[in-house]
């Protein structure tokens, strides 16, 4: 079965019109107010969530607002043991109680040994983590990201709300405006487990064949497919398509 994705819709013009008033009346609020607002304007919203090295943050600012709300975790098989210990650990003391866990239906067929990853790095990310991802958001109306202005330039004028290109669902993220002593201060503050892996040097946590620790002075992304062009798995879109856009959510 091919890994294309679907051909683009066009954009709802309520939609444009729903994310403009948003972003008009929350410019000067807070991530809780954004995530409030969004889970009374979006139908059918969901997180998405890696329950990598900062996620415990938005998580928990979510499940402050809506701990019934959809939490979609993509299992690439190919995590480290440490992240499915941490993610059973931090949905049950987050009292998450939608959690959705998400597996590609592809991997026997297509990557059967494995391997693919030594080849094609990102046929494997589509494979395991962007298609399933793109199969199950096709249900939702909307879906809460990470994402922050500071990550990149490609991400610096990101905003609280947007349409999705390509499809007829809206992103919502949060932290758009937060800067880089946030997440940490927001994680010491209330009191939250951290990935077990960043005490070990992994500022950046994805699948394990692909992540490396970090040295001291290093990007905290350096460590994501080291020695390689490749900067992001491809879990957001334009026009139907995977676009590199920096730190991942």
């Amino acid at each position: 079965m091919p890994l294309d994705h679907p051909a683009p819709q066009h954009v709802d013009p309520t939609l444009t019109a729903l994310v403009a008033r948003l972003n008009d009346e929350l410019r000067h609020h807070s991530a809780t107010d954004v995530v409030r607002a969004a889970l009374r304007a979006v139908p059918d919203l969901a997180l998405v969530s890696s329950f990598g090295a900062e996620s415990v943050a938005l998580l928990h600012l979510t499940a402050m607002a809506d701990r019934n709300i959809p939490v979609v975790f993509i299992d690439t098989e190919m995590l480290f043991a440490e992240t499915l210990v941490y993610q059973q650990e931090l949905a049950e003391r987050l009292g998450l109680r939608n959690l959705q866990i998400i597996r590609s239906t592809q991997v026997a067929t297509v990557d059967p040994d494995g391997t693919l990853h030594q080849r094609d790095t990102d046929a494997c990310c589509a494979l395991r983590k962007t298609q399933p991802l793109q199969d199950a958001l096709d249900q939702y109306g909307g879906w809460i990201t990470g994402r922050k202005r500071f990550q990149s330039g490609k991400r610096a004028d990101v905003a609280f709300f947007e349409v999705e290109p390509g499809a007829a669902r809206i992103k919502v993220n949060p932290l758009a405006f937060w800067q880089p002593g946030d997440v940490a201060d927001y994680i010491t503050e209330n009191r939250l487990p951290r990935h077990p892996l960043v005490a070990k040097g992994y500022p950046s946590i994805g699948c394990a064949p692909c992540t490396s620790p970090v040295a001291k002075g290093e990007d905290p992304r350096a460590g994501r497919w080291r020695d390689s062009d490749k900067d992001e798995c491809g879990i957001h879109f334009v026009d139907g398509k995977m676009i590199r856009t920096g730190a991942s959510s």
